[in-house]
């Protein structure tokens, strides 16, 4: 049989609704046709399929066996259509669906506590992370396996849109027992004997330090690279040196008193937050109201936990540095 191609899906809703009833008049109702327009269809459908669906018994209508098999089949399509339809429906709104965020190893300190804020508000949201250094962020951004990144500098050579979402410090720190701790405002030079601890190459604390050394004509005596913010701050805990880090990574070791943040002029080095995607990328509604939820709560939580180890500078200074909107860094070839 080739009756498939012949149905239709009005065909199919009318002989579900009447398949429950004894008449089709009472079909009718329940579908706000006239009976005779319930009968064309059915006899429509019957004459496509080359066997009657219905038949009287007692003067009511009843169920043939093909209208019964076929009242199954009905009604298992016209299911999937209605989960399809929702599933179709959920994507055009902000309450619902999944969203893909990257971050950078420094905002796993306080990305998880907005994302709970955030998982309170839609619950059915699914939030799915994944943490790396800034060049494995720029390769999910290049791929396209991410939809919205957290990081400091916007990668210029890949076509994304970035958006100041906060400010972020980055502080000298050094053990407790570091000769300076307690001096006010000293030269970065004071501490060329020093020994630094820096992240791995590819690491954009790592290109903050690089900067900063080269702005100031910097060399210390030795330096140590190692892998992870917590791997340096147990090392600066250790006394093994010190090192140039996220404030926003130093939270409970600033809290419990284990850590000295340094007063090194032109500290703390001013850089900030940015929420990037690719600019080709079409953001869902739910990554949108995401976007929104980042960009009106970051900077105020952060401000919240942190103010009281840094200054923050005012807000014209930061728009002035970073632009007052969106930055488009797509690449110019």
């Amino acid at each position: 049989m080739n009756f498939i191609r012949s149905l239709t899906l009005r065909q199919l809703q009318i002989f579900v609704v009447a398949s429950r009833y004894p008449s089709f008049a009472r079909a009718a109702e329940e579908l706000h046709l006239t009976q005779p327009a319930v009968s064309m269809q059915i006899r429509q459908l019957e004459e496509a399929i080359g066997l009657p669906l219905f038949e009287r018994v007692a003067r009511k209508l009843a169920l043939t066996e093909a209208g019964e098999r076929l009242s199954h089949h009905a009604s298992r399509i016209l299911g999937e259509i209605k989960d399809a339809e929702d599933t179709m429906t959920s994507l055009t709104q902000a309450d619902s669906g999944s969203i893909a965020v990257s971050i950078v190893s420094s905002a796993t300190y306080f990305a998880p506590k907005l994302l709970a804020l955030y998982s309170q508000l839609y619950p059915k949201v699914d939030v799915r992370f994944s943490v790396g250094n800034r060049e494995t962020l720029l390769r999910l951004l290049q791929d396209n396996a991410t939809d919205l990144a957290i990081m400091g500098r916007p990668p210029p050579e890949l076509g994304t849109t970035a958006e100041p979402l906060a400010w972020h410090p980055h502080v000298i720190v050094a053990p407790l027992s570091h000769p300076l701790c307690g001096a006010r405002g000293f030269d970065l030079q004071e501490l060329a004997g020093d020994t630094f601890l820096l992240r791995e190459p590819g690491s954009g604390t790592r290109a903050v330090v690089e900067h900063t050394f080269r702005q100031h004509l910097f060399v210390p005596a030795r330096t140590v690279t190692l892998g992870s913010n917590e791997t340096i701050k147990q090392a600066v805990m250790a006394g093994m040196g010190v090192s140039l880090i996220s404030l926003h990574t130093l939270a409970l070791e600033l809290r419990t008193g284990e850590i000295a943040l340094l007063d090194v002029n032109g500290t703390p080095i001013e850089r900030t937050w940015q929420l990037v995607h690719s600019r080709s990328k079409q953001l869902s509604p739910t990554c949108l109201a995401f976007r929104r939820f980042l960009l009106e709560h970051a900077e105020p939580f952060l401000e919240s936990e942190y103010s009281r180890f840094a200054l923050r500078p005012s807000k014209s200074a930061a728009l002035k540095r970073d632009g007052t909107g969106a930055i488009d860094t797509g690449a110019r070839r």
